[in-house]
């Protein structure tokens, strides 16, 4: 928590105002380091199974993870990968190819994960998004990434990001 003192000029003491400091979770993963290469295995030119995850420092009062993985450079605009929640927060760690509870629709049309697949020569980053929420989130099978950040918008206790990146050669 910061707390910020505001000194008065007329001999009366500071106000105090507090307000939180943003909370994040450290997102992790074996296979592959923040702004590391994403192995082949977990991306369409191999076996397009997710790769594994863990999540440290969750606030207490978590209920329920969520998670997106997006590309930003994808020559069409931002490009959704993967749309995820019910990860259980005792859990911490999403195995390599597990499905979470919930799964919602990425822009290749189908629900689950689709690993990454830039045209060839580029280089594309991945961002792996995970969402400590308050509540559990109500969302149809089949939610799209706009659903998925429409939801978690004022239930989110702390949020954390891994970057990967992948070329196709």
């Amino acid at each position: 928590m910061m707390v910020l003192l505001l000194a008065g000029c007329d001999g009366r003491p500071p106000d105090v105002v507090t307000s939180p400091a943003p909370l994040t979770i450290t997102v992790t993963s074996p296979a592959f380091g923040d702004g590391g290469d994403i192995p082949s295995r977990n991306t369409c030119d191999g076996q397009d199974v997710s790769p594994p995850l863990r999540f440290v420092e969750l606030p207490s009062g978590t209920v329920e993870l969520a998670l997106l993985v997006e590309d930003p450079d994808a020559p069409r605009g931002t490009f959704v990968h993967w749309v995820a929640w019910g990860l259980d927060p005792g859990k911490a760690e999403l195995g390599e190819g597990e499905v979470p509870a919930g799964a919602g629709k990425n822009d290749f049309g189908k629900r689950g994960y689709g690993g990454p697949c830039p045209p060839k020569g580029a280089q594309h980053r991945y961002v792996f998004t995970v969402f400590a929420l308050s509540d559990r989130l109500e969302l149809p099978p089949g939610a799209s990434a706009d659903d998925l950040k429409q939801a978690v918008s004022g239930r989110t206790l702390a949020e954390g990001r891994l970057i990967g990146r992948y070329a196709r050669r």
